[in-house]
């Protein structure tokens, strides 16, 4: 570690220290003063509440301090080699505020039984306190990447190996201010050259390390004594870095491949999510739903729904998708012969353009996508989500690659950032390749954005068949 790395870290102690007695001291005082501190809402209580300022210093902003330091290494906000970003780093913060504000009202309601002497106080103390740590943070993080920027406090690091780094990882060794990066060395007898030349060098990157190798085990001993930092870049998975998470097998370190971020929590939310949403749609579409069935009634007759086989999660399952029935009832039959005209040669998918199998009904449900409503009592029942890589006939993913298989790391969905992106319009390749991009960085956020960008697809029609 940096000298400066622990000086910056440990400043972040008193400075947040200094941010909570400066806000709980100007609440007292704005609180003293009967000022709103928003204009217009009158929170404050009689004043004979207030308790004298001495006592005020020693039993409550004392402690209180204290309190929130506490919370805020438990939240990780003291770690010294900080890689946390802008914006989780405030929202920690934020928590640590808000964790506070519970343990005050909750020692003095269980404990002291008694009210706190004044909710403006509090109030105004919570929101300063998050407003003057979030800007001494702010402060102390421009000043340290000012000196970063003027070559003070950089981490001199040579990559070493007989492959050459990744591109990600050459882009952020150049490119950040936190890395010196002195280029790339083929062996230990470089790096040797290097030190005898007492160039200072804090950290060496191996790019191919093999434990059974004799040059990894001389390169780490060197490394060790002669108090270098050393490091290696994951021989495999080095493309997808985000994927991998450190873990224990007992006492020994273990990197796991994690295919997608939807895992644990994110998976029960996803699914929450998806049982409420398609619960309160079919019933507000339960009249659209008698409708579309009429048509298809009265169009073609029986069956209402076309029921297709398709495959589910992990690319074992086999899911019944249902759908407004839109060609005639010997469509599947007719497949064979209509081969020839087939608009998606790029790859397994089976798609023609102005299908002659498509009753008038079906051409109205699909321009608008209706056939694929009834696909919400999929996704309650647990078949599909709202939003993954759309599911596919068992004989086109028998020719998907290893690589596009990857798509049934996740259920499928009705729509998906494929779909969003161009539909039919896409090749197989760009198709399969958006898939992949929307499992590697799944959040609910993005789920959210997709919904909405699926609202206006559909009226816009683009990519339709």
């Amino acid at each position: 570690m940096k000298k400066s790395e622990a000086i910056f870290g440990v400043a972040r102690v008193p400075l947040d220290a200094l941010a909570v007695f400066a806000a709980l001291l100007l609440s007292y005082r704005l609180r003293q003063l009967n000022i709103d501190f928003i204009p217009g809402k009158n929170l404050a209580d009689a004043s004979g509440t207030l308790p004298q300022m001495q006592w005020y210093l020693i039993h409550f902003v004392t402690p209180s301090i204290g309190t929130f330091i506490v919370l805020s290494a438990l939240l990780g906000l003291y770690t010294l080699e900080s890689t946390m970003s802008a914006f989780l780093e405030m929202g920690r913060v934020i928590l640590a505020a808000a964790l506070w504000v519970v343990l005050v009202i909750a020692w003095y309601f269980l404990v002291r039984k008694q009210l706190f002497f004044s909710r403006a106080l509090l109030l105004y103390g919570t929101g300063l306190t998050v407003m003057f740590v979030i800007l001494g943070r702010s402060a102390l993080t421009l000043l340290q990447r000012s000196m970063l920027r003027a070559g003070m406090g950089r981490r001199i690091v040579v990559s070493l190996g007989i492959q050459g780094l990744t591109d990600a990882s050459l882009d952020t060794l150049q490119h950040d201010n936190h890395y010196a990066y002195l280029g790339h060395l083929s062996d230990l007898e470089g790096l040797k050259r290097m030190m005898h030349h007492h160039q200072e060098i804090d950290l060496v990157l191996q790019t191919d390390p093999n434990p059974r190798s004799d040059a990894t085990v001389a390169l780490i001993n060197y490394c060790r004594s002669h108090q270098v930092g050393y490091a290696f870049l994951p021989p495999v998975l080095a493309d997808v870095p985000h994927q991998l998470r450190v873990e224990r097998l007992g006492l020994l370190p273990m990197i796991r491949f994690q295919p997608t971020p939807l895992d644990g929590w994110g998976r029960v939310l996803k699914r929450v999510f998806d049982i409420v949403v398609s619960a309160c749609a079919l019933v507000a579409l339960s009249p659209l739903f008698t409708l579309f069935a009429l048509l298809v009634l009265l169009d073609g007759g029986w069956p209402v729904l076309y029921v297709s086989t398709r495959v589910g999660e992990s690319g074992r399952k086999r899911i019944s998708i249902l759908k407004f029935r839109s060609m005639n009832k010997d469509a599947d039959s007719r497949k064979g012969d209509l081969l020839a005209l087939n608009h998606r040669r790029d790859g397994p998918l089976f798609k023609i353009h102005n299908d002659p199998r498509v009753t008038r009904t079906g051409r109205f449900l699909r321009r608008w996508s209706f056939d694929e409503l009834p696909q919400l009592w999929n996704v309650l029942v647990g078949n599909l989500s709202l939003v993954g890589p759309r599911p596919h006939l068992p004989e086109e993913v028998e020719r998907y690659s290893l690589e596009q298989r990857r798509v049934f790391a996740v259920k499928p969905g009705v729509t998906g950032l494929a779909q969003i992106s161009g539909r039919s319009d896409l090749s197989f390749e760009e198709e399969v390749k958006l898939d992949l991009q929307y499992i590697e960085e799944w959040s609910i956020l993005l789920d959210l954005w997709i919904l909405w960008r699926t609202v206006f697809t559909v009226f816009s029609r683009k990519g339709a068949d």
